[in-house]
Order: structure tokens, then C-alpha cells, then sequence
């Protein structure tokens, strides 16, 4: 079948993607029709899916649940959340930690009683936790132990009460463990869920400096679960298997990016819920600890930043190993280079090289291609995921341009973000009657395939993380000898991009790159931190507006040797 053909029939044959139309504030959206109504509600819904609940579901260094199990400790912190702290619908917790099992377990438990996961960049200094935990306004704070240390200045001038999990627990208000074994909740607790009710805020860097907190839907993100499952049936009828094709491994994800960005927490562990897939966690990146994760668990679905990929696949080639296991490479966070690609489907033969691109705002649901449709064009981004999103390229003044034509991308679906927290006219700049403006410029071809060329928004994306070039500036301008700054993208083979910087000093003053990270340190996560520095006692270079000229700036210091 062609790739129109294949949603044709998967929407008209399989009841799990009929769809149908629903009206949100106004605004008319395609939507599916069958889809659980909330996330609880999908975690329950899918334990049948998940051997009625036996079949092994999370695993982490030697510690294993079963589905049954970790549903069971969802409730029970659930009911602590609710019993014993008094909270409900519309609480907000944040999370704080790194890829612990408990932050899975958190994220559906504060959901279980409509309250709203605030999850927090692992990475940030106190100040920058100080800023999410002001603007967001959770109280409550379930981290382990190196995120407690960054927030102790902050718990007694907040109000703030946490509950430490693993290394953190002796640093808490509460120990997590203590609070889950000494509750017998018995039944899942029924909350009245509404499908547009908020179930997550997450930290995005935007152009304005400071991260804005963007408000997931519970409605959003199943739309986007749904939408990446339908992909999985439309495959093999775009491209069937051959006659001596080995028959699928069971599904089993290998979780290597951050569950604070939704690469991980969307795309992998809300995926896994109703897919069903086995979820492994990895406690820190290591290409050859990946490669025995996917070896042992028969990890099928692997997904990372490129770097990760990359890293894997170098590490494949210097052991000789095979992991016949996996069927899906996939890249998130960050362009994959094009020269990468073929290398992959080379050394993965029996694996889909996959890529896509999505944004906090969309549930990280928009564009992607794999198998050879990616191949046959490793600098494109791919297809919009059907069946629900619809997808405009605009020019400056908002008027759809010519298949072909450069334009900024503007994609709507229930998927999309209800708002940016605390801010309204940010909000309403980029979410117009139903249709968000990513800021990403690309072209749309006669087939569907979206090429991405460039970013509208002064955003650094540093091996999947990203950056505001506003707020590195912001942080360099307290620096008493920095008279102006300008920080740019510089090219990276392993990261893809990092932070350069322009500085215009006070005259006499001096600078050397390791006094600037020293002073920056307090301020920014380290990997904000400028890698390149370039330092001058002359302005910085002007566009005819007397603007600072990023663009200009960045082409001379990139000329010149750091």
C-alpha cells in the first residue's frame, strides 16, 4: 500500500484509531474516538495488553517489577499523596531527580489524583530551581539526593516539602520508601479526570530567557501515544515483511535520555503503557552498558539523542558484537547528520533507522520518517504522524506559501499544549485558534516530507538539550566587566551544537574563559555553561536597526581561532 492507503485502512479497520471530531474552547479538532480519557485510565486500561498484569514491565540495574507491581506502587503513592499530605485535583509536584524508577511511579501517582507533575530540569542550579518552583507554585518536591542538596536554600523560604527518594531520602522532609511500605491503599482511586484537565507542566528554554512552563493535557498526551502507536500498524503495510523476516520480539524500550524531557517521558515510558513494551531504565549514559542492557532485556526500541546512536554503533563496530534485538533506532532532541544514516542501517541491518521531530509543545507528537523512506532522504525530517495533526507552512505574514517554499511551520492537533504557565501573551503569540507556531522555518514537498533548514528562535540544541542564547546572555550580564554579550550556536561533531559566546568587556577589564565559567557556574547548569568564548573591548557587531547582529557575530567569531 502507499503511506495514504495504510491510514486509510488502519483508521477504517482497527476500532483503536476510528476517529471523530471534537471542539475545544471554540476550536474544532480531529481526534480519536476510542482513546482512554485520561492517563490512569490508560495505565489500567492496558494491563490486560501486559500479560493481566504478570509480564515483566520495569527494570532497573537489578531491581524488577512486574506490571502488577508497578501499578501497585502508583497507588500506593497515590494514596499517600492524597491521605497523608491532603493533596488533589489540581496539585502541583515537582520532580526532581535523575532517572530513577521512582519517577515513573511519581509522574502516574500525582496523576492518579488529577494533580499536575511540575518536572524539573535535573540539571539546574538552585536559582534555576528557585525560578520553576515560584512560577509553577508546587509546595511539594519528590527528589533524591543531589537535587536535595540545591534546594535545601530553598525549602524553609518556599514552604517546601519534600520527599527524598534513594540518596535523598536522610535529606527529606519524608523518606519515599518509609511512605509507600507503610500504606495498605487497596483499590486504584477514581478522581473524575477530565480529558483536558492538566496532568504535567514541563521547563522549555524559549526565546525570552527564562524557561517557560509549558501545560500538558491528559487529553494531549494520550492524543500523541495513540498517534506514535498508529505508526507501529501502519508499517508493515507500506512495507510488508518478507517471507523469512524473524517475527517481532516482544516491544521493550531502553530509556537513555532524561525523563525530565518528553524524548524520554512521552515518546518512551507513557509509549510503553499502552504499546505494550517493557521499559529499561539506563542509571547514566555508556555506550557499552547499552549495549548489554539491549542484549540481556532484547530491547527492540532504542531511542536517543544522535550522539547516542553514534556512540552505540562506534561501540558495536570496535567489539564486534550484534543486537539482533532491535528493531527501531530512532533520533530525538536534535538532527541526526545525514552522512550518519546509512552507516546505522548498515550496522542495525535488522533494525528501522528512524528520525522525528517534535517540540515540548506538541508532546513531543510531529514529524518523522524511518526505514527506508528515511534513507532515501537523510536531510529531511519526515511525514506529519497521522491521522489527527494537520500542518501549515506560513511566510512573515501569516498566508500559507507553494509546496517547495521556505515558511515557518505551524502544525495543530489536540496534542498541542493548553498554554504557557503565567503567560498569556506568549501564549497567545504562538497559539493561534488552534495552530501553533513552532519557529522552526522549513519546506513541505509534493509527498508529504518536511525539510527543516533553520530556527526562528535564538535556541542552541546542545546534544538534545536546549539552550536560550537570552538566558546565557542575561546570566554573563551580571559579570561587573561584561558590558554586552551575544551567544551563539558553534558547531560540534559529537553534541551537534554548543555554546559559543561574544563578550564586549569594560575597557581594561580581562576575562579568560575559565573566570567566565567560574562566574557562571551559580547561575546556569553547567551545561548552559559557553564551551567557546570569544572576548573584545570593541561593541559587538550592529544590524541596520542597531540590533546586536547574531548571525554576523557568530560568522565572525566562528573565522577567527578560539
Amino acid at each position: 500500500m502507499t503511506f495514504e492507503q495504510a491510514v486509510q485502512h488502519v483508521e477504517s479497520n482497527n476500532p483503536m484509531f476510528r476517529t471523530t471530531s471534537v471542539t475545544l474552547r471554540g476550536i474544532t479538532y480531529k481526534a480519536f474516538r476510542n482513546c482512554p480519557r485520561n492517563l490512569p485510565e490508560m495505565m489500567r486500561s492496558s494491563r490486560e495488553k501486559h500479560g493481566n498484569g504478570a509480564a515483566d514491565y520495569l527494570v532497573y540495574r537489578d531491581e524488577r517489577w512486574c506490571y502488577d507491581a508497578f501499578c501497585n506502587d502508583v497507588n500506593k503513592m497515590a494514596h499517600v499523596l492524597r491521605d497523608r499530605f491532603g493533596l488533589s485535583k489540581g496539585s502541583r509536584v515537582a520532580i526532581a531527580m535523575r532517572n530513577y524508577p521512582e519517577f515513573l511511579v511519581m509522574m502516574l501517582a500525582i496523576s492518579s489524583i488529577g494533580g499536575v507533575a511540575v518536572l524539573l530540569n535535573a540539571w539546574w542550579t538552585t536559582e534555576e530551581f528557585e525560578y520553576a518552583l515560584q512560577d509553577s507554585g508546587a509546595k511539594f518536591v519528590v527528589a533524591d539526593g543531589p537535587r536535595l542538596e540545591r534546594l535545601q536554600p530553598l525549602t524553609a523560604p518556599l514552604s517546601l516539602t519534600t520527599i527524598g527518594v534513594r540518596d535523598g531520602e536522610a535529606l527529606a522532609s519524608h523518606a519515599y520508601t518509609a511512605l509507600r511500605d507503610g500504606i495498605s491503599p487497596g483499590t486504584m482511586l477514581e478522581t473524575g479526570i477530565e480529558p483536558d484537565d492538566d496532568f504535567a507542566i514541563i521547563y522549555s528554554s524559549g526565546t525570552t530567557g527564562k524557561p517557560k512552563g509549558v501545560v500538558q493535557t491528559h487529553r494531549g498526551a494520550i492524543t500523541a501515544v495513540y498517534s506514535w502507536l498508529m505508526q507501529v500498524a501502519i508499517g508493515p503495510l507500506v512495507t510488508p515483511p518478507g517471507p523469512d523476516t524473524p517475527l517481532m520480539p516482544p516491544a521493550s524500550v531502553l530509556i537513555v535520555t532524561p525523563l525530565f524531557h518528553v524524548t524520554a517521558s512521552h515518546t518512551q515510558f507513557l509509549y510503553s503503557l499502552a504499546a505494550p513494551a517493557k521499559v529499561t531504565l539506563l542509571h547514566k549514559w555508556d555506550p557499552h552498558e547499552a549495549m548489554r542492557l539491549i542484549k540481556e532485556e532484547n530491547v527492540t526500541r532504542f531511542l536517543g539523542v544522535p550522539t547516542q546512536s553514534a556512540e552505540l554503533m562506534a561501540a558495536i563496530r570496535d567489539t564486534g558484537e550484534t543486537l539482533p534485538s532491535l528493531r527501531y533506532i530512532g533520533a530525538g532532541g536534535a538532527k541526526r547528520p545525514a552522512a550518519q544514516v546509512a552507516k546505522l542501517a548498515e550496522t542495525f541491518p535488522m533494525a528501522n533507522v528512524a528520525t522525528g521531530w517534535g517540540m515540548t509543545e506538541t508532546n513531543a507528537l510531529g514529524i518523522g520518517m524511518m526505514g527506508n523512506a528515511y534513507k532515501e532522504r537523510p536531510n529531511a525530517a519526515g511525514r506529519l504522524y497521522p491521522p489527527v495533526q494537520e500542518i501549515r507552512i506560513l511566510d512573515d505574514d501569516g498566508h500559507e506559501v507553494p509546496t517547495g517554499t521556505l515558511g515557518e511551520i505551524t502544525v495543530k492537533s489536540l496534542a498541542n499544549m493548553r498554554c504557557y504557565l503565567n503567560k498569556p501573551e506568549e501564549t497567545a503569540a504562538i497559539l493561534k485558534d488552534g495552530w501553533l507556531s513552532t519557529g522552526d522555518l522549513g519546506m513541505i514537498d509534493e509527498e508529504g516530507f518536511v525539510t527543516i533548514l533553520d530556527r526562528k528562535k535564538h535556541i542552541i540544541i546542545r546534544g538534545g538539550e536546549n539552550i536560550s542564547c537570552l538566558e546565557v546572555e542575561g546570566a554573563l550580564h551580571r559579570h561587573p566587566d561584561v558590558i554586552e554579550a551575544c551567544a551563539f550556536s558553534v558547531p560540534d561533531e559529537r553534541l551537534g551544537e554548543i555554546v559559543g559566546i561574544a563578550v564586549h568587556l569594560r575597557d581594561g577589564a580581562s576575562l579568560t574563559h575559565a573566570e567566565m565559567a567560574d562566574f557562571l557556574k551559580d547561575h546556569l547548569a553547567r551545561f548552559k555553561i559557553p564551551e567557546k568564548s570569544w572576548c573584545q573591548h570593541e561593541p559587538l557587531l550592529r544590524g541596520t536597526t542597531d540590533k546586536t547582529d547574531r548571525r554576523a557575530i557568530r560568522a565572525a567569531c566562528l573565522g577567527q581561532t578560539s
